[in-house]
This record gives structure tokens, C-alpha cells and sequence, in this order.
């Protein structure tokens, strides 16, 4: 007998539908699977085989084949184990073939018969319900994030024997459910961190606000003790909360990366600080199985790399594109992945391998060292930080008088409008942050006068300036502009916007 059941396979940060079809005939008594499949897929041959012995279904010596439809798309993952046990049952006659219409079934079957959680839940079920499916099955502890989408019905199960039962419609069961508005609530409780805790260091907060308001990356360089990773830590506070489209993007992120820890949905903007010693896949993403890595795991985030000059020179030099495009693309033989990075880089640095360079009270280091250590970021990747920072030497009276300081929900109210100026001015445009004009866009967006041209001129030369940077600093000074709620940019925006890049003239230019 033939049957079908229908399944999903992760591509990228979405799905692509999966046809499973099972036949059972006379022959040789043999189990064989076909469809392009990974080993992990091959190998369910023997978890659905004894699996459904354990559950007390007989396998009879027939010969049986599988087939995971289309075939010139490869399919990994232990999630098609479910719907192969499920298409066999249906192939026996356990099944009608109509329980099945509109139902899509993953999940990763133990040799006991119970259903074990599998990654990608999230966009299978949001494309389920895109392809018009009523129902999808899923493992039990799975549920949580298969709720989230509205406009299908939900079903986690634990075993085996409990989806088929579900199936049959033996056993009534209720749809699984989840309040969104409790969840958004919640990650708007305060988490404890907050701009007020950082004495001093004005200057560094003010270029973090015109960061986060314009979603631009920012380097930050200091001696050891200056706060640089207490402010990088903070920058999530002051971003505005995520709206439930980016919630949903970034949570099909960490579903396939297997990093949603039994929650539902992420409903908090992300904050990841890889340590320096990461590899290049795991920054970027890709593998032999291809998964996001950090940059994309930072979506609609921060992405903080500390002591940034300590990272392997070919990861971080990899960064370069990806913070262009927003997105990697991971190629493989038999398919392109792309995943989503549109995070906002935030990176910290000492000024020399002690931490106390130009103090020559305090640093022993030659000038051939200081320039052997900054050397290991090039300027390629230097003009990609539209902001340099530098944070200063805390004194006494910084940390004891300094008065109170600025709550993150001050600063947010100014980043917020500062945001909406921005969606308003490009509606329409697929730009959502000054940080992504192009420079066609630039010269639209970013006109200025005679006296405005004349300043930005002479720096260009005195700063000896690339046209990146040239650009870089129009689109600052675009974001210094809306802070204060113009729609034209001055010699006073222009001047601001400059300093940010004559920090490392003072250290790369020497």
C-alpha cells in the first residue's frame, strides 16, 4: 500500500515543505530511504523501526520504501522521523489516508517511542500556515514556539502512540495556546542594568545614544577599567522594544540554532559577546549542517566584541561583508543559506597590549609595539565603525560626585524619536536606520550648504579620509540632526560627527 504524510525542512531562516511517502509490497523484506538525505535522515531507518516495535506496532517482512519528496532537495535533521513512522503506520492500514490531509508532522523519535524536541519548530509551523495547513503535530516540547503563529492549530505530543491517537481521533485533545501580551509585558520588566549605574563618561554615552539611534557601530577605546564593557552591556536598555515581526525573525533564528531554552518566542533584543577566541563558522554561521552564528544571533541586536584586536585576524576581517549586507550567505554543493544580520556592532579595544597608551607614565610600550598591536585591525575593517569612541580614565570625583546620572528610559525617549523620524522620512524605501543610506540616498537625505560643505572638506584632507568614512560621517551627522528634532543638518552636526572619526586618526594615523 502507498500513502503520504507531510513534513518540513529547515532552509535558511525559513521552511520548504517535505512530502513523505511510504510503500509497502511484496519482496525481499528490506527498509530503504530515498529523497537526497543526510545521514542523520538515513539513519531514522532504524530509530522508526524499532520505535514502532516498542510502541506494539507489528512491522510485517515486506519490503518498504520511503520517499522524502522533492529529491534534489537535501534533508537533514532528525525532525522527519515522526512523519516517516506516521506514513508507514498509514501505509499498514492503522491510518486513513484522510486523518492526514492538512497536517504537517515533525519530530525526532527515541527507540523507546517517545517524541524528542528538534530544531526549527518555529518556521515550520509559520510556513505551514502560509501553505494553508490546518493543523501541524509537533514534539511536546516543541509546543511552546509552535503556538506563537496564529491561523493554524497547534499540537504537541510526547510519544508516538499519543499522535497517532490524535490522529485517529481517539483522543480529543486541545489545541495549544499562548498569551503574546504576557509575554511582551514581561520582557518589559526592568532586568536590573541600567546608564544610570555608569559614572561619568559622558562623552562615551553620547555617542552611544547617536549610535543605537541611528544603528550605527561604535568602537570604543580605553584603558583597562574604564567602563567600556559596563556601557556595551547597558545598550540593549536604551533600544527600542522589539516589535512582534522582529520577534518572530529573530526567534526563527535561535529555533533552528536550537537556543530557544523552552521559551516561546525572543521577546528582548539580543546581547551577544562572543569570547576572542571564536572561529570563523561560529561568528558567521555555516558548518557542515549550516547554522546561524553570532553576528546573526545579535539580529535586531548587539553584537559586542571585546577586546576586539585579540580575535583571530580572519574572523573578524570575515565581518566586513556581512555588516554591509545585513545578511550572510552560507554556499554549499547543494544549496545557499542566508541568514539575517542586521545588528548593530558594538567593539572595545585597549590602546596597546598593557592598556595605558599615550600615558607615558603608566604604559611601557614602544612605539613599534603600539603599532604592532593596533596594526591588527585594518582599515578596511576600521571604516566599518561609523563611531570611535574614547572612553577616558575614570578619576575620584567621577565616581563619587559626579551627581546622578541619566536613566536608560531618558535616553530611550529621545532614541524613539529620534527612530521615528527616521521611518517617516524613508517610509516606503526599505531604509529603516540612517546607518543604511546608500550614497545616492546620502545626497538626498544629507544636504548641506556652502559652510557645512566647507568644514566636511577640510576635513576630508586634513583627516586624510576615505570615501567610506566621507560617507560614514554625513549619515552621523544625519543622526546628531534628528536627536535634536532637524530636518537640517549644521555646521554644528557636521563638527560633532567628525570628532567621532578623528579618534582614530589619533591612534591609526600616527
Amino acid at each position: 500500500m502507498f500513502s503520504k504524510a507531510y513534513s518540513a525542512a529547515v532552509h535558511g531562516i525559513d521552511a520548504v515543505m517535505i512530502s513523505v511517502e511510504a510503500d509497502i509490497s511484496d519482496g525481499l523484506p528490506i527498509f530503504d530511504m530515498v529523497g537526497y538525505l543526510a545521514s542523520e535522515v538515513k539513519e531514522a531507518r532504524e530509530r522508526v523501526r524499532i520505535a514502532l516495535k516498542n510502541a506494539g506496532y507489528h512491522i510485517p517482512a515486506k519490503r518498504i520504501t520511503v520517499n522524502l519528496s522533492p529529491a534534489d532537495i537535501r534533508k537533514e535533521g532528525t525532525a522527519f522521523d515522526l512523519p516517516v513512522a506516521i506514513a508507514i503506520l498509514t501505509a499498514l492500514g492503522h491510518l486513513p489516508q484522510e486523518d492526514l490531509k492538512g497536517t504537517l508532522i515533525v519530530g525526532e523519535l527515541s527507540l523507546n517511542g517517545n517524541v524528542n524536541k528538534v530544531n526549527g519548530v518555529l518556521p515550520i509551523v509559520y510556513e505551514a500556515k502560509e501553505r494553508g495547513y490546518e493543523r501541524c503535530i509537533i514534539p511536546k516540547e516543541n509546543a511552546g514556539e509552535g503556538a506563537v503563529v496564529s491561523g493554524i492549530r497547534t499540537y504537541g505530543v510526547a510519544s508516538l502512540s499519543e499522535a497517532v491517537e490524535l490522529l485517529s481521533g481517539r483522543a480529543s485533545r486541545k489545541e495549544e495556546a499562548i498569551d503574546l501580551d504576557t509575554l511582551f509585558e514581561q520582557a518589559n520588566q526592568e532586568d536590573g542594568m541600567d546608564f544610570c549605574e555608569v559614572a561619568g563618561q559622558r562623552a562615551a554615552k553620547r555617542a552611544i545614544e547617536i549610535a543605537v539611534s541611528g544603528l550605527h557601530n561604535i568602537l570604543m577605546i580605553g584603558p583597562p577599567g574604564s567602563g567600556k564593557t559596563m556601557l556595551a552591556k547597558r545598550i540593549p536598555t536604551i533600544m527600542p522594544e522589539l516589535s512582534f515581526e522582529e520577534s518572530m525573525e529573530l526567534s526563527k533564528i535561535y529555533s533552528i540554532a536550537g537556543l530557544m531554552n523552552q521559551q516561546a518566542l525572543i521577546v528582548r533584543r539580543p546581547f551577544r559577546s562572543p569570547h576572542h577566541t571564536i572561529t570563523t563558522t561560529a561568528l558567521i554561521g555555516g558548518g557542515r549542517i549550516p547554522k546561524p552564528g553570532e553576528i546573526s544571533l545579535a539580529h535586531h541586536g548587539v553584537l559586542f566584541l571585546d577586546e576586539l584586536p585579540e580575535f583571530q585576524k580572519n574572523a573578524i576581517e570575515v565581518l566586513r561583508q556581512p555588516l554591509e549586507e545585513k545578511a550572510v550567505t552560507v554556499a554549499r554543493l547543494g544549496a545557499s543559506y542566508q541568514y539575517p544580520a542586521s545588528c548593530m556592532l558594538v567593539a572595545a579595544m585597549n590602546p596597546c597590549s598593557c592598556g595605558y597608551y599615550p600615558d607615558r607614565n603608566r604604559c611601557d610600550c614602544s612605539i613599534n609595539m603600539v603599532k604592532r598591536y593596533l596594526g591588527r585591525i585594518s582599515q578596511p575593517l576600521l571604516d566599518r565603525f561609523d563611531i570611535c569612541i574614547e572612553a577616558l580614565q575614570m578619576n575620584y570625583q567621577d565616581l563619587h560626585g559626579g551627581g546622578p546620572q541619566e536613566s536608560s528610559q531618558e535616553i530611550r525617549k529621545r532614541v524613539e524619536i529620534a527612530r521615528q523620524m527616521q521611518l517617516e522620512r524613508y517610509r516606503g524605501q526599505k531604509i529603516y536606520f540612517n546607518s543604511q543610506l546608500t550614497p545616492k540616498t546620502i545626497k538626498k537625505y544629507c544636504r548641506l550648504n556652502s559652510a557645512e560643505q566647507s568644514l566636511l572638506e577640510e576635513a576630508f584632507v586634513k583627516l586624510n579620509l576615505s570615501a567610506r568614512a566621507y560617507h560614514r560621517i554625513l549619515k552621523v551627522a544625519r543622526t546628531i540632526a534628528d536627536l535634536e528634532q532637524s530636518e537640517r543638518i549644521t555646521s554644528k552636526h557636521i563638527s560633532e560627527a567628525i570628532c567621532y572619526r578623528s579618534i582614530d586618526q589619533k591612534y591609526w594615523g600616527e
